[in-house]
């Protein structure tokens, strides 16, 4: 029983570290353009396509691949798509900064399906499978597995987490980034580049999508072009559940949801007598993003935003 409790733990810790990965991006566009970036899913599919691609064109041999040439390779997709991310940014979401707040959301849903589309052209549309970035080594802890690729995810994502938390709460940057958010024409009356910290925004977010994309890749050992529609609905459900525009609530929305799932996964073959399985699991997440909108629409940790605010952050 312990080792189960354990294992299911991990799992979820697991799962929830890169949920929160993702969740983190929709919520800082969030927070600074009061916007929901659809293509924020597709982020993490490039991610995983990204370190495939640099494994198997630029690197070759896989399996003679060191942990410091695994290292270079995950830092260097990441932030490749963080570049990908700003480009969208200036070329879909710029132009219509000023615009009503539905029109970049219909652009950024444009920009989604055109990302899928591209990389099933390039790619094909089959799964491909993923190499792992950590060893496949197994440990028994009191009757429950724990993987060393578990650990290393775990590990990852918490240092991307803490690099984010010293960005954007310990340097010049992320005050700047902060004094947008808090409201953009008094940021540039100020004398701040408001271009300059949206742009850092619409890096961060994607390379923390990238890398949730690269770890999720690795974990399951498969990627697909649509590999970002589910597991991106379900982070922005996370960043919802937390409070959509809080960074806290974004993780902790992703661990919440993360133990949902998995406890209920375990627990809904007992409870119904094997009449519901583990497929629905992914009714669980989308119930709790229904049940959070009825109940609490600003999420644990978020603060309603009147409608007057929303429209003076628009102004610029």
């Amino acid at each position: 029983m312990l080792g189960t409790i354990i294992q299911q733990t991990v799992n979820a810790l697991t799962i929830g570290s890169i949920y929160a990965l993702i969740a983190l991006g929709y919520t800082m566009v969030y927070g600074v353009l009061r916007m929901i970036n659809f293509a924020h899913g597709e982020m993490f599919m490039l991610g995983a396509y990204a370190a495939f691609l640099a494994l198997t064109l630029v690197v070759g041999d896989i399996g003679a691949v060191g942990a410091i040439g695994l290292t270079l390779v995950f830092f260097g997709a990441i932030v490749a798509v963080g570049f990908v991310g700003v480009g969208i940014e200036r070329l879909a979401y710029k132009p219509l900064r000023n615009s009503t707040r539905l029109a970049p959301m219909l652009s950024s849903l444009g920009v989604s399906l055109s990302l899928v589309t591209g990389v099933q052209i390039l790619a094909g549309p089959q799964p491909v499978g993923f190499p792992s970035f950590f060893p496949t080594t197994r440990f028994d802890v009191f009757g429950g597995t724990v993987t060393l690729v578990q650990i290393g995810i775990l590990i990852a994502a918490f240092i991307l987490m803490f690099g984010l938390y010293m960005l954007v709460n310990r340097s010049r940057m992320g005050i700047i980034v902060r004094a947008v958010s808090e409201s953009r024409p008094t940021a540039q009356l100020l004398g701040i580049n408001v271009n300059m910290a949206i742009s850092m925004v619409f890096f961060s977010g994607p390379l923390l999508g990238a890398a949730g994309g690269i770890l999720y890749a690795s974990y399951y050992g498969i990627m697909s072009p649509t590999m970002g529609a589910v597991i991106g609905l379900k982070a922005f459900t996370a960043a919802i559940l937390g409070g959509i525009g809080s960074i806290p609530g974004a993780m902790l929305g992703a661990y919440i949801l993360a133990f949902v799932e998995v406890g209920g996964t375990a627990l809904l073959p007992v409870v119904s007598g094997g009449v519901l399985g583990t497929e629905y699991r992914d009714v669980l997440s989308f119930a709790i993003l229904i049940l959070v909108l009825l109940m609490r629409p600003a999420g644990i940790l978020g603060e309603p935003v009147s409608e007057e605010s929303m429209v003076y952050k628009r102004e610029f």
